[in-house]
């Protein structure tokens, strides 16, 4: 369930593109000609797109073309949405990841598109038909995080969901320096407590594409046992993180890095 990449030259460019006064992101990033799979980085609840820049970083210098999405945080259907525009918008081949909910949205957004090579889950959820983000955390004991969470109605009716900040170091990324996770805290996204709650439709995309499984033993948002169900169901591909956190992605960027690295060398 659970601010990372998209630089301000990234956002002109997306932006250009959707109102037809600049170029796409494929050609952002030197056109169709590029012989590596665009990275697509989908970020989770109380998260946002710059929790990926070490992530990025490596990508980059290994030659990869890179795009961090801002994930809406409304709705799983809408985001999936949002997410699907931004695929639809690369020319060639897509490695999709996605960290915590995330992992819900990326099961329906690559659901038949066939330019997304593989499925990259990262501390997240790996959703069937039916299930939500919030019936999955709870499937196995250990996740600590709905005591943390703070309420805020929001004006027309509903609520967002963060993380209380004097909790957040500890609850989301534990292995994080204890300044940074204080500045992510302050930085982090909420996301609709309807969204947690929406079930996955349709066939989901980790059936028909192949998926790696990114589980930090550490996490105390989804419980490691129940990352590990998932990822065996889904045939997913894991890579144990012993002791990392939540946010993985920023503790370990490394080891994120090299997993997508090799999903789209298998798959690209």
């Amino acid at each position: 369930m659970n601010k990372i990449a998209f630089t301000s030259a990234a956002v002109v460019l997306a932006v250009g593109s959707i109102a037809g006064l600049g170029p796409s992101i494929a050609e952002a990033h030197g056109g169709s000609n590029h012989k590596k799979p665009t990275v697509v980085l989908v970020h989770g609840a109380f998260a946002d797109s710059s929790g990926w820049n070490d992530v990025v970083r490596r990508l980059q210098d290994d030659g990869y073309p890179v795009v961090a999405v801002a994930n809406p945080l409304r709705g799983v259907a809408s985001d999936a949405k949002s997410v699907r525009s931004v695929i639809d918008d690369v020319d060639g081949p897509v490695v999709l990841v996605g960290h915590s909910y995330a992992g819900n949205v990326i099961t329906e957004a690559a659901s038949g598109d066939k330019n997304v090579k593989a499925l990259v889950y990262v501390a997240a959820f790996l959703p069937e038909v039916g299930e939500s983000a919030g019936e999955l955390s709870g499937k196995f004991p250990g996740s600590t995080l709905a005591p943390t969470l703070h309420q805020v109605a929001v004006p027309g009716g509903g609520t967002d969901l963060y993380i209380d900040q004097a909790k957040f170091p500890q609850q989301f990324a534990a292995d994080v320096p204890v300044r940074t996770a204080k500045l992510l805290a302050v930085s982090q996204r909420p996301i609709d407590a309807a969204a947690l709650a929406e079930p996955e439709v349709g066939t989901p995309a980790w059936k028909t594409i192949p998926s790696y499984s990114i589980i930090p033993t550490g996490d105390k948002n989804i419980p490691a046992a129940a990352q590990y169900w998932m990822a065996g169901r889904a045939h997913a591909k894991v890579t144990t993180v012993k002791g990392a956190s939540h946010l993985v992605l920023a503790s370990q960027p490394a080891k994120t890095a090299a997993v997508i690295e090799k999903a789209a060398r298998e798959n690209g």
